[in-house]
């Protein structure tokens, strides 16, 4: 079995989302998790659930005898990564950075655009940004993707003393 499809079976089958995960060197192995949207609901992941998922990774990986020498579980931070179409449909609504791998001609080359994301319809994806000429509109798939986070909102004034 690949590695990834290990790591992915073992955090789904606990009730995590797997955001992603990157082997890095000298054998570190990091697994970023989140809630599933249905669990999620205003909470995140804490210490706690990352400790649940590192002890479980860690005995699947010993069976399966996968070579690493240290794994790290986190969760994908406030600036959290979109890879699928599932991230952009959970996420719609919100503000994002969208890096294409190629640059768009009709819109002055540009290649990085941050703006409010639209529900995928299909394959086709949307994000509504500040153009030179007022707001504009992204058309775009997955493909088209080099990189994409959301924009970290983060509201001091709720906090309680």
């Amino acid at each position: 079995m690949r590695l990834l499809d290990l790591i992915e079976k073992t955090v789904v089958g606990m009730g995590y989302e797997l955001v992603d995960f990157e082997q890095a060197e000298r054998g570190l192995l990091r697994v970023y998790i989140d809630l599933t949207p249905e669990n999620a609901q205003g909470n995140f992941i804490v210490v706690e659930d990352c400790e649940k998922v590192s002890h479980q990774l860690t005995h699947v990986l010993t069976v399966e005898n996968v070579n690493y020498g240290r794994l790290e579980i986190s969760s994908p931070g406030l600036d959290r990564p979109l890879r699928k179409l599932s991230d952009y449909a959970r996420f719609a609504g919100q503000e994002a950075i969208i890096k294409l791998r190629l640059p768009m001609p009709e819109m002055s080359n540009r290649k990085t655009f941050q703006g409010i994301l639209h529900g995928p319809v299909g394959e086709l994806l949307k994000l509504e940004f500040e153009g030179n000429d007022g707001m504009a509109t992204l058309d775009f798939t997955l493909a088209d993707v080099d990189k994409a986070r959301l924009v970290p909102k983060v509201d001091f004034r709720s906090r309680k003393a």
